[in-house]
């Protein structure tokens, strides 16, 4: 065995309650860990803003291409029967983006490397792997989405807008070289950009309120209906995204903050408020997208239109604005750009935390992009642009039949007192996330059900 390793930063230390020769011995996303200082004089608002950032970066996992293709075939297919489940999505994300940011401030651990430490070697081979999936079809929809994007501003073939796509690397290195705030700030740029294309959408497209205020409340057909529950699951798997609980844990890890219970305390609560902001933007595109479909399509009778380019050519003919398409293709372009970065530092925490590898950020951005680039190539090459439009929306129910394999375990840690550092979840916090779990399993079990 080798000599016992040099005492731990205290950013880390609470992994050492969990007793285990597997306890990490590196802090999560290390060339960042704990780069940007909180102030610990002047207002509150100052700290506040020391902590916007992660949550924005996590909800852009929350309205790329993938969400794009279910929210599309979902609002022109049943109107606006489905907003309610973006709505459910997005109360269930903020209740387990909260658990994640908890875990990384109160234990110092993100959510990969309190599996490694907590579970045994085969357990966590299976939960990387799986998560790995995850990723791999995340980082597909991106591909499709962005290549699409590429076809519809400027005519490129769809084949050669996905091979593009592996060249983002280079685009991920520069703004990396930059330092951690800067990728923040470009983050939140792109999604004004995206919020500002959907506002004008919106605007021109101008949907029924009341019809919106119906489409909130759940229906029970939405369970009965095989169709329906199909493109519920996707708009499921595309909302909560499996990898961003094990990104957001490490991001909040970024931040330096007064290493006390006192400070811990104000760490988790405004890192929560920036999640929770952030993911009311992510459900303000997420449902104007399903709104657009249903105002412009289903309304119209065109119950067909699923694909994005489908979208984009009947936009702004119906909507009587030459803008509109351009504007739709703009937003997309500008999401699944988002989504690659973030996709990025997902692989990696994940890939270090389970496995504690170690690689140059640019090649596991082109190991991963490659995967999902041979599917993407395989299915535009036999079905055509058609098919693309199906791979996004099965990538998306995919990430959803992952999820259970994540919640539970972050919802079991943050309730252990032991391992949280005495800030643990409240009890009704962790009832309400084991709901959610029990939630997403019925649906997914359902799914395979119908599917088999």
């Amino acid at each position: 065995m080798p000599p016992p390793p040099p005492a731990m930063p205290s950013a880390i230390e609470p992994s050492n309650m969990l007793g285990s020769a597997r306890a990490p011995r590196r802090p999560s996303l290390e060339e960042s860990h704990r780069t940007i200082a909180v102030p610990d004089r002047g207002g509150g608002w100052r700290r506040l803003f020391a902590f916007v950032g992660p949550g924005y970066l996590v909800a852009v996992g929350y309205m790329d291409p993938g969400n794009w293709a279910t929210d599309l075939a979902g609002g022109s297919a049943f109107g606006y029967s489905l907003l309610s489940v973006i709505l459910v999505s997005n109360l269930m994300a903020m209740i387990l983006q909260a658990l994640s940011a908890r875990l990384g401030i109160a234990a110092g651990l993100d959510l990969a490397q309190a599996c490694r430490a907590r579970y045994r070697p085969l357990a966590n081979v299976a939960l990387w792997l799986l998560c790995e999936v995850a990723i791999i079809a995340c980082d597909l929809a991106e591909v499709l989405g962005t290549a699409i994007a590429l076809q519809l501003l400027f005519g490129l073939p769809l084949i050669v807008g996905v091979v593009i796509t592996a060249l983002d690397v280079l685009l991920i290195l520069l703004l990396q070289e930059y330092g951690f705030r800067k990728l923040e700030a470009f983050i939140v740029g792109l999604l004004v950009v995206i919020a500002g294309c959907f506002a004008f959408e919106l605007w021109i497209s101008r949907p029924s309120l009341v019809a919106i205020g119906a489409g909130l409340v759940p229906s029970p057909r939405i369970v009965t209906d095989p169709k329906m529950l199909y493109l519920a699951i996707g708009i499921l798997g595309a909302t909560v995204m499996p990898h961003n609980l094990y990104l957001h844990s490490a991001l909040v890890q970024t931040r330096r903050f007064a290493e006390t219970n006192a400070g811990r305390r104000e760490a988790i609560r405004l890192a929560s408020l920036d999640s929770s902001v952030a993911l009311v933007l992510a459900l303000f595109i997420n449902g104007a997208i399903l709104v657009l479909a249903a105002s412009t399509f289903h309304l119209a009778g065109r119950t067909d239109v699923a694909a994005i380019n489908d979208a984009y050519r009947l936009l702004s003919p119906m909507l009587g604005a030459g803008a509109a398409s351009a504007v739709f293709a703009i937003a997309l372009l500008a999401s699944g750009q988002n989504s690659t970065i973030t996709g990025t530092l997902a692989g990696q925490v994940v890939a270090e935390g389970f496995l504690d590898l170690r690689m140059p950020v640019w090649a596991r951005r082109l190991i991963t992009r490659g995967i999902a680039i041979v599917p993407a190539v395989i299915v535009i090459a036999i079905m055509g642009d058609r098919g693309a439009t199906s791979l996004l929306v099965l990538s998306q129910v995919v990430l959803s039949l992952q999820l259970p394999f994540a919640i539970v375990p972050l919802v079991a840690f943050t309730s252990d007192p032991r391992l949280m550092g005495g800030l643990p979840a409240p009890r009704w916090l962790t009832v309400v996330a084991w709901i959610v779990a029990a939630l997403v399993i019925a649906l997914n079990a359902t799914l395979l059900i119908g599917l088999l």
